[in-house]
């Protein structure tokens, strides 16, 4: 009987803009690894974005109307799907599209409001305050550069290296 795969578990880094998301992911990516995590990443954005370039054919050939375009070579491959009738991301259907053979962890940048286990950050020169920091059940850890009175563990935002051994400690227990 085959092993059937179970989704990696997903941790979002969730906070306003200018706080720091990519930066601290770019950070912990390298960090995961060396600590022998696999992880997968799936970003969210508010703008219309693509991965293709126009003038490539693969782009003119997506442009003619394919529904879905795969662009491959030897050292990886690209699927895009087209989602003009889509009312809404969904991050689980996006997170099944993932090959959970490859991951130890699924990192989500954005989606804040979905139902994941989150590491909240807070930047104090963002001028947010911290009573608009959203905490709910999901949030595992708030990440930040000033001590902050949470119920949940506070980390250091400018120090990656205890952020990934965090998140290290959080996978095992997955």
């Amino acid at each position: 009987m085959a092993k059937k795969l179970t989704r990696p578990p997903l941790l979002a880094i969730a906070a306003w803009s200018g706080t720091g998301k990519t930066t601290l992911l770019r950070q912990l990516i390298p960090l995961l690894l060396a600590r022998g995590i696999r992880p997968g990443l799936i970003k969210h954005t508010h703008h219309d974005m693509d991965v293709d370039k126009p003038g490539k054919d693969s782009y003119e050939l997506r442009k003619a109307g394919a529904a879905q375009t795969i662009v491959a070579s030897h050292k990886r491959w690209a699927l895009m799907t087209e989602t003009p009738e889509e009312p809404a991301l969904n991050l689980d259907y996006l997170v099944s599209r993932m090959d959970a053979s490859m991951l130890d962890l699924v990192l989500v940048e954005g989606f804040k409001h979905e139902p994941v286990a989150k590491i909240v950050l807070y930047r104090s020169e963002t001028g947010y305050s911290t009573e608009d920091l959203e905490i709910d059940r999901h949030v595992i850890a708030v990440a930040s550069d000033v001590i902050l009175p949470v119920p949940i563990p506070g980390l250091d935002l400018n120090d990656p290296e205890m952020i990934a051994d965090f998140i290290l400690g959080w996978v095992k227990q997955q």
